[in-house]
C-alpha cells in the first residue's frame, strides 16, 4: 500500500528557512506527478508546488522565488525547502502524489495519495 510520510515541520522565526521531507513507501516518488500543499487554519488548502514526471515545476505565486523542490531517489524522499519564511507561511503542509501518468500535473490537479501532514509555524 502506497504511503507518504512528511517530516521536518516546526516553529521558526520569520526570515528563517525549513526543509520538509516526504518519504514514500510502497510507492516510487518521482515516477508520477508529485505536489506539496498547505492549509492554514480557517483557510482552504492551496497548492504550493508540483513537479511533473518530466521535471517541470510549478510554484505558487505566494512562494515563488523562496522555494526549492528536490528529490533523492535512493532514499525515495522528496524535499521542499522554503526560504525567507513569513508568518503567512504558517500552515499544515502535505505532500501528495498521483498514481498514473497524467497530463494534468499542476496545483489544481487531483492527487489520490496524501501524507498525514507536518505543521509549520512562523513567528514574526
Amino acid at each position: 500500500q502506497a504511503q507518504l510520510v512528511e517530516s521536518g515541520g516546526g516553529s521558526v522565526q520569520a526570515g528563517g528557512s525549513l526543509r520538509l521531507s516526504c518519504e514514500g513507501s510502497g510507492y516510487s516518488l518521482g515516477r508520477y506527478c508529485f505536489g506539496w500543499f498547505r492549509q492554514a487554519l480557517g483557510k482552504e488548502r492551496e497548492g504550493v508546488a508540483t513537479i511533473c514526471r518530466d521535471g517541470r515545476l510549478t510554484v505558487a505565486d505566494s512562494v515563488k522565488g523562496r522555494l526549492s523542490v528536490s528529490h533523492t531517489p535512493a532514499k525515495n524522499i522528496m524535499y521542499l525547502q522554503i526560504h525567507t519564511l513569513k508568518p503567512e507561511d504558517t500552515a499544515m503542509y502535505d505532500c501528495a502524489a498521483q498514481t498514473s501518468d497524467s497530463p494534468n500535473c499542476g496545483l489544481g490537479s487531483y492527487f489520490p495519495i496524501w501524507g498525514q501532514g507536518t505543521r509549520v509555524t512562523v513567528s514574526a
